[in-house]
Parts: C-alpha cells; structure tokens; sequence
C-alpha cells in the first residue's frame, strides 16, 4: 500500500516526493551519525545540525540530483548500453559528486556560522577520496538497473549510511572541539 502510493506521488510530483524523500533520508544520516558513531545521547543530540542536514537534502540535493539524473537519461547516449553507463558514471563522478561536495560542505559551514574556506580545505579531498571509493560501483549498478523515477531512492537509501559519514566529515570526524574542552556550549 505504503509503495503504491509513493510510486503514484513519483508519478504526480516526482520532485517534491524525491526532495521529501531525501529530506528525511538526510536528516535520518545524522540521527545516525550522532546516535550510532558519534554516540552523543538524546540529551545531547544537535537538533539544529540535524535540520542543517534536511535542509540541505531537500531543498539542494533532492532537486539537483532528480534534475541531474534526467539530464543524464535524455543527453547522455552513446552507441551501446555499457558505453552509456560509463559515460553516465564518469559525468555524475567528474561533474555532479566534486560539485556537490564543495556546495555541501561550503553551505554548512555558512549554516553553521563558520568558515566555508576552512571547511573544504579540511574536508573535501578525505570527502571526494571516500566519494570515489563508494559511489562509481553504486551508480553503474544505478544506472544499468534501477528505472528514472527510482534512481534517487537508491541512491538516498544506499546514501543512509554516507550521510551519516557526511555528517561526521562535516562535524569534524570526531575531532574535539575547543568549546567542548573548555566546557562550554557548542553553537547549533
């Protein structure tokens, strides 16, 4: 019942349901890189990192990739399918993941009060290295099996487990904080 009717929602409003979608699926990354890795408690979960996070997966990641993947499918065509889906690979590598990063990474900086210079400089290149280790094999599994209209559902439930990593790389990766020493708060 629950998949009809997300599958009818794909059909009717496939950018607000695939922005819906990795709304929560970014918002649930965190919950689990705070709960799971990073094991702060309840008490001390960062609400405000985890909207950070929803934010972003809605309102940039969920349209851009939706968007991006159609691109993909109407302009990317070579003369055979394992042709098309390497080039479809490299392009989403090549282009889409190196941009993303450094808009993921720069925005929560900004979102989070802080300095997007510093954060790429520390983050993006352990970001991209992680980036390439994983997500070349799961687009080509992507793109050779999965319909349009499901592509960014794979990729938000394969990317549970990389927004919960996301969210560390961003949070530091579990380096302490100089107000966390010194007892005092952490800003939101």
């Amino acid at each position: 019942m629950v998949l009809r009717w997300y599958q009818a929602k794909l059909k009717s409003a496939p950018l607000l349901t695939q922005s819906l979608t990795t709304a929560v699926l970014f918002a649930t990354g965190d919950v689990m890189a705070q709960q799971g890795v990073e094991q702060v408690g309840l008490n001390k979960h960062n609400y405000a990192r985890t909207g950070r996070m929803a934010l972003y997966g809605g309102a940039v990641f969920g349209p851009a990739a939706t968007t991006w993947y159609s691109l993909l499918q109407r302009r990317v065509n070579l003369s055979t399918t394992n042709r098309t889906i390497l080039a479809r690979v490299a392009c989403d590598q090549l282009v889409f993941a190196p941009v993303n990063m450094g808009f993921f990474l720069s925005s929560m900086a900004y979102l989070e009060g802080s300095d997007p210079a510093t954060k790429l400089k520390k983050a993006y290149v352990p970001g991209m290295t992680n980036n390439f280790l994983l997500w070349p094999w799961v687009q080509a599994l992507n793109f050779k099996y999965v319909p349009l209209e499901h592509r960014v559902f794979v990729v938000n439930i394969v990317a549970l487990g990389w927004n919960c990593y996301l969210s560390y790389l961003n949070s530091g990766g579990g380096e302490e904080n100089k107000d966390e020493k010194d007892g005092g708060e952490l800003p939101p």
